[in-house]
Formats: structure tokens, C-alpha cells, sequence
């Protein structure tokens, strides 16, 4: 059974200005769409959604011919670039605006949580919310009522329930909102990169409550999110939008790796990349950073991948012996690891002045937890001096291949592990 279908729907947008310019065409607008019925007289072709080009019209798709439907209790991933429509997509379907062409067919009640504090009135305690809220996605005071006590205890904000919503932070106007739009029992739940404000510890429940809504109650979830770890950990089925067009449809797995490898993609996380480097000599440039021959910073790793190849391009003015070393970090910034390829004695790279690719092979601790890591990448002459530091370059899910011992011996055998010192 279909809960969402999409009919080659539209939103187009007026830059500028809100009206048509006239009160005569204003006038003939309103008569041909709302008594009439047929479609906007004064609708242009416009140009496609690129939030980083110079247009040459006054109108924008902000989505063009989105066509794919949903089925019930199906977890799906809106992943795209900011500016793709993933935001406007979601508005539509929550009734918050209305297409410009096309339709939606919806079988279930939806509830919504868009932007941090959706719907809250700043001068009313968080239980007033609650009630509000609740009744404005359709529960009843009653219905409230009686998940009132389950609604604050999920939000972790029972000690400033009865204080004005004005002196919550955002991560607490996050937590009661989704408390409340989790806990109304929707057939359809609405979530776009709210999760992002929460801490660890909220993240974590909220993924938890979605996945209990969709595989336990059999409920259809909408996810927008750039975590692209989240989306694979939640979704079943991704959807790929790109300039405001549906790019790509089809499981999660599939739809992630077609977001990472396309070109745009591709042009945004490489500026990205170098954007991470905070330390560099000034002699020193470098032009492009890939792990796992991947220009994005995302690398997920699975059983029988236990190998990182790093690639470094960039230019010098002075010569250079350095070692290339990675340096593993847990989500809360601890360093767990600091590792290069050799087991006792660096390798050390000569580089000449020029162009130069270092490219290296260093392989991951031996005990090392499923889960989520950021690496730091550095360039140093080990005692000397440090030519450079890319904190935070990559992130890196591991998932279920070091357990098996075979492969710590393999690697140490070959000489690859050798722990040292920070940097």
C-alpha cells in the first residue's frame, strides 16, 4: 500500500519580488487559479535550482517533475547538497506550502518536525507547548494528556518544563519538539536535519524511537540528513535530489554511494577536504587529499577492508623527508590511535621542490569497536618538524570486521601497525 506518491510535482519561486508586478495580472491570477481552477497564467519556464550559478530569470524550480512514491512502513533517506530541495520537498508534503504543479497523495496522518522549534511560542512554559503542539498536528487534549508523562521524560527537560520556551537553547526546543511529534503516533513521520542541534546522548534516542516507529509499528519515516552514517544506519530506500530533480532512487546503500561518487558531490567535498587542513608550512600546498581513492570525506569500512591508501598532492618550494601518518579519533575527540606504515621506524619520503604525490598503505588498529571515527591526516619528519595537519579529513564508519584475530596477525606479520605518539 502507497502512504506517499509524488505526481510530477513542482515548486517554482519568484526571486525578488512576490506579486506579478501589476494589479491587473495580479487580479486575472487569482480569478484563472482559484474560480477557474486551471493553471498559473503567468508561470515561466525559469531555470533550474543552482544555488552557486548566476540565473537569467526572475524564476526558480526549487523542485522540478519530483515523480516516486512510498510505501507503508518504509524508511527512506532524502539525501542531497544543500540547496537540492530536500527542505522544500518535505514543506510540501507537510501542507506548509503548496506545489505549483502536480499533486501529492497521502494516506495517513503526518506529523512534522521541520525546523527547531516549529510551532512554539516563546512566552508559553514547554507543557503549554505540549498541549499546543499537539493539537495543532491533530492530538487531542486527552490523547496528550495521557502521553504527557512520556512525552517529558523522552525530552530529558522535566526540570524546566514549566519555565517559557524563550530560555531553552535549541537542543532542548529539538528534544521536546520531537518528543511531542514522535510520541503522536502518525502513520507518517517527517524529520529534516533537526537531529543535527541534539547531543550524542539525544541523537542516539531519536534514531533509536524512529526505528521503533517504522519496524515495530510499521510506520513510514521521511529522513533528511547530510549524516550519511545515520541515513545508512535508518533507511531502507534513499532518494538522491540534485538541483532541485530527483537524481537517484533506490536502496539506501545505492543511493549514499551514488551522492558520494557523483560530480557534484564530488566538487564540494574535495573544497571541503582542504578546507580541513589548519596546519601548513608556508612552502607548502596541497591541492587534493583522498583516502580509499574516494575525493568525499566519508569511508566506510566492512570485514576484509583494513587497509587505508592515502593520496597527497600538492607543491613545495623546499625539499622534504616526511612520513605520512593517521590519526584516529573517537566522535567525542578523544584519540584513540596514532599509526603510520612501518611497525618500529617511519618510512620516510623524500620530496623534491615542484609537484609532488605521496602515495601511502597504512593499515587500522587491530582491536578497533564497530562504529563511527574522524581521522587526522599528517605530514611530519619524525623529532623534527611537522609540515602539516588535516584535522578531522575524513570520517570513518567500521562495521563488523575486527573481530576476527586472523587479521591483527596478518597485518602485524606484514609490518603495518606501529602506535606512536600524537604528532
Amino acid at each position: 500500500m502507497k502512504a506517499i506518491e509524488f505526481n510530477h510535482v513542482g515548486k517554482q519561486y519568484r526571486l525578488g519580488v512576490v506579486s506579478t508586478g501589476t494589479f491587473s495580472h495580479d487580479l486575472n491570477r487569482w480569478w484563472t487559479m482559484n474560480v477557474l481552477g486551471k493553471e498559473d497564467p503567468y508561470l515561466k519556464i525559469g531555470d533550474t535550482n543552482v544555488r552557486s550559478t548566476k540565473g537569467e530569470s526572475d524564476f526558480v524550480w526549487a523542485l522540478k517533475d519530483i515523480n516516486f512514491s512510498v510505501e507503508q512502513g518504509d524508511v527512506v533517506g532524502i539525501i542531497g547538497k544543500n540547496g537540492a530541495g530536500k527542505s522544500t520537498l518535505l514543506k510540501l508534503l507537510s501542507r506548509v506550502t503548496s506545489p505549483t504543479v502536480g499533486e501529492i497523495n497521502v494516506c495517513g496522518r503526518i506529523a512534522s518536525l521541520l525546523e527547531v522549534g516549529t510551532g512554539f511560542h516563546p512566552e508559553m512554559t514547554g507543557r503549554e507547548n505540549i498541549y499546543m503542539n499537539g493539537a495543532i498536528m491533530g492530538m487531542t487534549k486527552a490523547e496528550i494528556t495521557r502521553k504527557l508523562d512520556e512525552i517529558i521524560d523522552f525530552s530529558g527537560c522535566e526540570r524546566y518544563i514549566d519555565t517559557p520556551v524563550k530560555r531553552y537553547s535549541s537542543g532542548m526546543k529539538v528534544r521536546l519538539g520531537f518528543a511531542v511529534a514522535a510520541h503522536m503516533e502518525p502513520e507518517i513521520l517527517v524529520v529534516d536535519e533537526v537531529l543535527a542541534v541534539g547531543d550524542a546522548e539525544f541523537q542516539k534516542k531519536a534514531i533509536g524511537k524512529m526505528q521503533d516507529v517504522s519496524k515495530g509499528e510499521g510506520r513510514t519515516v521521511l529522513f533528511v540528513s547530510h549524516n550519511m552514517a545515520a541515513v545508512r544506519s535508518l533507511c531502507h530506500k534513499g532518494v538522491v535530489l540534485r538541483d532541485g530533480m530527483t537524481d537517484f532512487i533506490g536502496t539506501v546503500d545505492d543511493a549514499v554511494n551514488h551522492y558520494l561518487e557523483s560530480s557534484a558531490a564530488q566538487a564540494e567535498e574535495q573544497k571541503l577536504m582542504t578546507e580541513y587542513i589548519q596546519k601548513c608550512k608556508s612552502f607548502l600546498k596541497i591541492s587534493e587529499i583522498q583516502i580509499n581513492n574516494t575525493p568525499y570525506n566519508f569511508t566506510s569500512l566492512t570485514q576484509g577492508q583494513d587497509v587505508l591508501d592515502v593520496l597527497i598532492k600538492g607543491t613545495t618550494t623546499e625539499p622534504m623527508r616526511c612520513q605520512v601518518k593517521i590519526v584516529i579519533r573517537k566522535k567525542d575527540n578523544t584519540a584513540l590511535a596514532s599509526f603510520a606504515e612501518g611497525r618500529y621506524k617511519a618510512q620516510l619520503v623524500t620530496i623534491e621542490p615542484g609537484e609532488f604525490t605521496i602515495e601511502r598503505h597504512v593499515a587500522l588498529p587491530r582491536y578497533m569497536a564497530d562504529g563511527d571515527y574522524t581521522l587526522d591526516l599528517v605530514l611530519n619528519d619524525t623529532g623534527v618538524q611537522c609540515y602539516m595537519i588535516a584535522w578531522g579529513c575524513q570520517n570513518l564508519h567500521v562495521e563488523g570486521f575486527y573481530d576476527q584475530y586472523a587479521h591483527s596477525l596478518r597485518l602485524e606479520k606484514e609490518g603495518f601497525i606501529g602506535l606512536e605518539s600524537a604528532y
